[in-house]
C-alpha cells in the first residue's frame, strides 16, 4: 500500500456540506487523508439521477482528478464511467445522503472499472429504528388513545372496569412477543439489536438479505402473509420502490389478528391508506404510524381522529444527529479502504436490485 495520504474529496451544495461535513469529523479525515471540497448545485432527487450536464460534468473531472477517493451528496453531478474513465486515480466513490438510492453514482460503470462504490445514507437509520421500537412500545400501551382522554379531561382510572378492558391493559408489555418485520436492511437490522433484551421471537420478510442473517439474528424469514397473520406487532420498515408500492393491501391489512399493533416508519405509499383507515375503524387493532399516504396528512383525512391511531410526522430519521452520522460513517468506510480492509456499505447487484424493485436474483454479480 502507498505510503503517501489519500487525497477525499468532496462534492456536494454548501447546505450538505456545512449540515454534513461538521469539522470535528473532517478532522478525524484528515488524521490519514488530505480532504478536499469543491461547490456543485445541480438539481437533486431521491428518485432519479441528475442529468447530464457536459459543462459541469467536467468541473467534477477537473475536480476528481487529483483524488483518491471521492464523496458525493446533494448538488453534485451522477459519477459516471465516463467521469471515472478521466479521473483514473479515483479508487473509491461515496455517496452521503441518496435516501438509499444512490442515484449520483453509477454503481455497475464503477465496478466494471475497479472502484469500490459505497453508500452511507443508512446514517439515518439508527433513529429510525430506535422511532420503531418506541412506536411499538406506544401501541402496546394504546397510549394515543390515553392521551387523548386526557387531554379531554378523562381519566380512566375512575372506571377500573373499563380501563381493564382496554388493549394497553390486557398487552402492554413487549417482552416475549412475536414480532414482525417488513425489511431487515439497516433499520431492520438494528431494530432487532434493540429488541434482544425484549426477548421477542421475530418473523422477518425480506427476499434481499442473505439467509445467513437468521442465525446470526436469531430469527425466522418468512412469507409476507406470515409476518403479518402470526404477529403480534408489525414493524414495517421497507424502502419504496416498484415493487413495494401498495404492497400492503386491503388483503394483507385483514389478515392481520385482531389485537395487532402495526408501526410503519419506512414509507406511506407502501400501505393502501383507505384500506387501513377502514380496518382501524373497526377498533380491533391499533396502529402507529410515522408515515402516511398522502402527507402532509390532510386535515381533514378519518386517520387524524380514529382512538387506535397515533401519529408522529415523518420524523423518525430527521434529527440533529442524522447528517454528521452520514459522514462519520463515510470517514470509516475511507479509513476501511486506505487501510487496506473492506468496507460494509458497498453498493451491490443485490443492494441495486432492491431499491429498483427488481428480482432478487436479476443482476449477475460484478466482476
Amino acid at each position: 500500500m502507498s505510503t503517501e495520504r489519500p487525497q477525499i474529496g468532496l462534492a456536494c451544495n454548501l447546505e450538505s456540506r456545512d449540515s454534513d461535513a461538521v469539522p470535528e469529523e473532517v478532522e478525524r479525515l484528515e488524521e490519514f487523508a488530505d480532504f478536499h471540497y469543491r461547490e456543485f448545485n445541480e438539481r437533486s432527487d431521491w428518485y432519479s439521477a441528475p442529468p447530464p450536464n457536459e459543462a459541469v460534468d467536467s468541473e467534477l473531472i477537473e475536480f476528481a482528478r487529483g483524488l483518491d477517493g471521492l464523496i458525493v451528496c446533494h448538488g453534485s453531478p451522477r459519477v459516471t464511467g465516463s467521469i471515472l474513465d478521466a479521473a483514473p486515480r479515483v479508487r473509491i466513490v461515496g455517496e452521503l445522503e441518496g435516501d438509499r438510492f444512490a442515484q449520483r453514482i453509477d454503481a455497475e460503470a464503477a465496478a466494471m472499472r475497479g472502484v469500490r462504490a459505497v453508500d452511507t445514507t443508512n446514517g439515518s437509520s439508527y433513529g429510525v429504528a430506535e422511532w420503531a421500537l418506541a412506536m411499538g412500545m406506544i401501541g402496546l400501551r394504546n397510549a394515543g388513545f390515553l392521551f387523548r382522554r386526557l387531554i379531554a379531561g378523562d381519566y380512566l382510572w375512575e372506571d377500573r372496569d373499563e380501563w381493564t378492558k382496554d388493549p394497553g391493559y390486557q398487552k402492554a408489555e413487549l417482552t416475549g412477543r412475536t414480532v414482525g418485520l417488513i425489511g431487515a436492511g439497516h433499520i431492520g437490522r438494528r431494530l432487532l439489536e434493540l429488541l434482544k433484551p425484549f426477548r421477542v421471537s421475530a418473523f422477518v420478510h425480506d427476499p434481499y438479505v442473505p439467509r445467513e442473517l437468521a442465525d446470526i439474528y436469531d430469527v425466522t424469514f418468512t412469507s409476507l402473509d406470515n409476518v403479518l397473520s402470526l404477529s403480534e406487532v408489525v414493524f414495517c420498515l421497507a424502502p419504496h420502490t416498484p415493487a413495494t408500492e401498495g404492497m400492503i393491501g386491503a388483503r394483507e391489512i385483514s389478515s392481520m389478528r385482531p389485537g395487532t399493533v402495526f408501526v410503519n416508519v419506512s414509507r406511506g405509499v407502501i400501505v393502501d391508506s383507505n384500506a387501513l383507515i377502514e380496518r382501524l375503524r373497526l377498533n380491533d387493532m391499533i396502529a402507529s404510524l410515522d408515515v402516511f399516504d398522502p402527507e402532509p396528512i390532510p386535515v381533514d383525512s378519518p386517520i387524524r381522529d380514529l382512538p387506535n391511531v397515533f401519529l408522529t410526522p415523518h420524523i423518525a430519521g430527521v434529527n440533529a444527529l442524522g447528517g454528521a452520522r452520514f459522514f462519520s460513517l463515510m470517514v470509516d468506510e475511507m479509513r476501511r479502504f486506505f487501510s487496506g480492509h473492506e468496507t460494509r456499505y458497498d453498493l451491490l447487484p443485490r443492494t441495486l436490485a432492491n431499491r429498483r424493485g427488481e428480482e432478487p436474483g436479476s443482476l449477475r454479480d460484478w466482476v
